[in-house]
């Protein structure tokens, strides 16, 4: 099957030029989440599928990982006992998590898992066929596994080879924009709830500029985070942002307030854990010029040990952690790169050409006797006790190594520039057990859905981008595997919402001296939003900072000057960032008001955190310490107003397992949508 078996006709609208695409489920995205999905329905027996894509290289999955990218599954080696209520039980301890869909998570992972082998993902395995694991951050269990630093693009790339093989179509260049809704009037559906029915993307690659409007009977959303927010981000910088159309078409979202931020590399991202910490590299800042450089870390720690020890740490408390900021903590090292990166306004780098001066033993050598007892045992272990940073990570993981020396950065020579970035949202867009939004028909899954909560296993989020797509495929094949409804009336219905498209884009395109270039103002207001919403929240920062989005949304077509169909593609990505900017600030704001305090990965500035007394008392902050754990803050945009409420989150099912029960319902089709 190609693209021109959905493709239903091109025509002119309002002088512009539109490809209208039909097809039963449309699936937006081209990572491991994307092409599982169109993967399992077609399995499941939904063969009319379209996917389609702004770029089918650009994702977070193809593009990013760590020293050693984990992915999260059940123990299924050694002696060790764990079950399927248990991993459950660590993905609810997260906090904020629901217990239904952390079942379903844990549940499939197995099935998910011991897929991606057959695909050919390269997960070892020993003499005996286990798939022997370690133990993840927030896990006690043996439950991660890896392919190394690139397991997330080993899965895009074999589940994309299962799809080409199934010769699923697949749309590249289009930039979605809109998603488009209707009143259900479908007899099968009894709540009377909006549904989405299609979508209007702009087509990139095309000389002139050019819509495409696809109908659909289900929309599966694998967009991945709202990367585009923030300026200091390790998401892909073709990865941008596509909540603010979601969110436009009435989607309820999740927990929106909790990220994952973390050191990363930023002229090649990349995320700065493990290895890449734990052989000790040297933290330099220098001015824009490059004079004035200087090891800055002592600044912030009571002696080298400390220091060196918590670099060490870093390696494996690798996000950022407000419950280690006291005295010696290793989340204190984020903090010194916000100060000189974002306050002082000076590069930072990570050099593994030499070690740290604090270290320098009286020959000029690491002294290893200044770490502490775990730090010093695991390199000894590792035997690495010798040399510089390189020479100790290509013998502990020469992979990690590799894989900048791939991207043109030789370790041995070059230096990081490296900040706190943004690197995983928990939150996002609401779904059911079946992973279906309030809007009906409409399936967010991968990290655009908002089920990680606060504290989330390490590895956990590949594992819901199969999980989660499975899950919506089969509802799909069960429920709605259906045709649309007829196109003529489509095309009728949302007219209007084409029109204003087309409208708005030709007004962009007209020419105004205080008008501006999109790229430039989204860099103004990314970094806007490192400043007040990042891993240090400013309540007061942010209420300046909403009015001024605000501003930007209502004169969205004044303010920015588009002259080709790029440009309008990239004001287009703005207008869905400040959606999305709107909406997570006034999130943040209203769980500041009722009292919400720091947590995950981020600190909420207080009256007695002072900076000048961080290396004798560390940071002191108001830790929320499980007090909301039970809560799930969920936001909605309606008529231009955000609405944010609270709702007690789902207990983990314990229900009785009779055999006989379940296989009665299974064989009546009692179980999927139950």
């Amino acid at each position: 099957m190609n693209e021109s078996d959905n493709l239903i006709e091109t025509h002119t609208t309002d002088g512009v030029l539109v490809q209208e695409y039909r097809c039963n489920t449309l699936v937006v995205g081209s990572g491991c989440a994307a092409f599982n999905a169109a993967d399992s329905l077609y399995d499941e027996g939904v063969q009319d599928v379209l996917m389609v894509t702004e770029g089918i290289n650009m994702g977070t999955s193809r593009n990013t990982g760590s020293d050693k990218q984990t992915y999260y599954k059940l123990s299924l080696a050694g002696s060790t006992q764990d079950s399927i209520y248990d991993m459950a039980q660590a993905l609810y301890d997260g906090q904020s998590v629901d217990g239904d869909t952390a079942l379903v998570e844990a549940a499939l992972s197995t099935r998910c898992f011991y897929k991606l082998i057959q695909k050919g993902v390269p997960f070892p395995q020993d003499i005996y066929g286990q798939y022997v694991g370690y133990k993840t951050d927030h896990d006690k269990m043996q439950r991660g596994t890896s392919c190394g630093p690139l397991t997330s693009r080993y899965m895009t790339e074999h589940l994309e080879t299962s799809v080409n093989s199934k010769e699923i179509a697949i749309l590249d260049q289009i930039r979605i924009i809109r998603l488009l809704t209707k009143e259900d009037d479908d007899k099968q559906d009894e709540d009377g709830r909006t549904v989405v029915c299609g979508v209007i993307g702009i087509v990139k690659n095309a000389g002139e500029l050019t819509f495409a409007r696809i109908q659909c009977t289900n929309l599966v959303y694998a967009t991945g985070g709202p990367s585009g927010i923030y300026y200091n981000s390790v998401y892909p910088k073709s990865q941008t942002c596509a909540h603010g159309a979601a969110i436009q078409a009435g989607a309820k979202l999740n927990n929106v307030t909790e990220w994952q931020y973390g050191i990363a590399s930023v002229d090649f991202r990349w995320n700065l854990s493990g290895s890449y910490q734990q052989v000790i590299p040297r933290y330099i800042s220098a001015n824009e010029d490059g004079s004035d450089e200087r090891e800055f870390l002592m600044d912030y720690f009571d002696s080298p040990g400390d220091m060196l020890t918590a670099v060490f740490f870093k390696g494996y408390q690798w996000p950022f952690d407000p419950r280690k900021v006291g005295k010696g903590g290793s989340s204190l090292i984020d903090f010194a790169v916000y100060q000189e990166n974002v306050i002082h306004g000076r590069k930072v780098f990570l050099d593994f050409t030499e070690n740290p001066l604090a270290a320098s033993a009286k020959d000029g050598s690491f002294d290893f006797s200044l770490l502490g007892p775990e730090a010093y045992d695991y390199l000894e272990k590792s035997e690495i006790l010798f040399g510089t940073p390189v020479e100790r990570l290509k013998k502990m993981n020469l992979p990690a190594y590799e894989l900048y020396r791939a991207h043109q950065i030789d370790l041995e020579k070059d230096r990081l520039r490296i900040s706190v970035c943004a690197q995983h949202n928990n939150g996002g867009l609401a779904v059911n057990r079946w992973w279906e939004s309030n809007l009906g028909h409409f399936f967010p899954v991968g990290e655009v859905c908002g089920n990680f909560g606060v504290y989330r296993p390490g590895g956990s989020a590949l594992n819901a981008t199969q999980v989660g797509s499975l899950r919506a495929a089969q509802y799909i094949a069960s429920r709605y595997n259906r045709e649309p409804k007829d196109a003529r009336d489509f095309q009728h219905q949302t007219k209007k919402d084409l029109s204003m498209l087309i409208s708005m884009s030709r007004e962009l395109m007209q020419k105004n001296e205080q008008k501006r270039n999109p790229l430039r103002m989204r860099e103004d207001f990314q970094k806007k939003m490192d400043v007040c919403a990042s891993f240090i929240r400013d309540g007061g920062m942010v209420k300046e900072y909403l009015p001024i989005c605000q501003s930007h949304l209502e004169h969205f077509t004044e303010e920015t000057y588009a002259v080709s169909p790029q440009d309008i593609t990239d004001a287009w990505i703005n207008r869905d960032i400040l959606i999305t900017q709107y909406v997570y600030l006034q999130a943040m704001l209203t769980y500041e008001k009722e009292g919400g305090e720091s947590r995950g990965s981020y600190m909420i500035r207080n009256d007695h955190m002072t900076d000048s007394s961080v290396k004798d008392l560390g940071l002191k902050v108001d830790l929320d310490e499980g007090r909301r754990k039970d809560i799930i803050q969920v936001c909605q945009l309606i008529n231009g107003i955000v609405t944010v409420n609270n709702r007690k989150r789902h207990l983990i099912p314990k229900e009785d397992l009779w055999f006989e029960e379940i296989y009665k319902a299974y064989h009546e089709d009692k179980i999927i949508g139950k």
